[in-house]
């Protein structure tokens, strides 16, 4: 009696690997992408990290040092767009959404400082970049919903949005140890703002709703600065 032939056909798994093989090679090439977004975030991050160093008259010479490596940063983020545009967007969107979210806070940062607009154009200290201007800056797209393509998540941004917020309490310690006294009070006001913004946002993702009740806590952690600032009584006074 002879011996049973295989019942499966060994082309099934050999297609099996090939569709294998084709995801590989398409993550190597979103990896390789991303570390150059990671190192170029780290660069923006340096730079504007002079700014809890820096008074406010010589913050013009932080914006435009960083005005390269942002730059940098939108460009790969281009090209980031371009090849995750090819693929289906939310099979590989977990591997780059932390550092679109550190590029989008790098800019809102910047922008924050009184850095250029996406038109090039000088700007106030204190303006918010909303979620279609950083996808005008970024040129892509912002929450899809029509295609299915790289894009700007309202997720990604509000998590920008709150590390933002993180890095401005900072600032308003730093800016009293300068003699600084009213970006305090502009950051007072600002994170005010943000907070009751998140308060309308019915907010189902568990890491942005934790992120959002943490606000609270930066508030009062600026509240306190002005506070004392009141005491003694440093805050500056409007002219009549």
């Amino acid at each position: 009696m002879s011996a049973p032939s295989g019942m499966i056909d060994p082309a099934i798994f050999e297609g099996l690997q090939s569709k294998v093989d084709e995801d590989t090679a398409v993550r190597d090439e979103l990896k390789d992408i991303i570390q150059a977004l990671e190192k170029q975030n780290r660069n923006i991050s340096f730079v504007l990290s002079r700014a809890h160093s820096t008074p406010y008259a010589d913050l013009p010479s932080v914006l435009k040092a960083a005005e390269e490596p942002t730059q940098n940063a939108i460009e790969t983020v281009s090209k980031l767009a371009q090849a995750a545009s090819k693929q289906p967007y939310y099979k590989f969107n977990h591997m780059w959404s932390r550092q679109i979210q550190d590029a989008l806070q790098g800019i809102l940062f910047w922008a924050w400082l009184g850095g250029k607009d996406y038109n090039g154009n000088e700007a106030k200290c204190g303006r918010l970049l909303t979620l279609e201007e950083l996808g005008e800056t970024l040129s892509v797209p912002t929450n899809l919903k029509d295609r299915d393509e790289f894009h700007i998540t309202i997720e990604e941004y509000l998590l920008a949005l709150t590390s933002l917020v993180e890095e401005l309490t900072r600032l308003a310690r730093n800016a009293v140890t300068l003699g600084d006294y009213e970006r305090p009070l502009l950051i007072n006001q600002f994170v005010k703002d943000v907070f009751a913004g998140f308060q309308i946002l019915n907010l189902k993702n568990d890491i942005l709703r934790r992120k959002s009740d943490g606000l609270k806590y930066r508030v009062k952690d600026v509240e306190d600065v002005v506070y004392d600032l009141s005491l003694r009584n440093l805050v500056p006074k409007k002219e009549q």
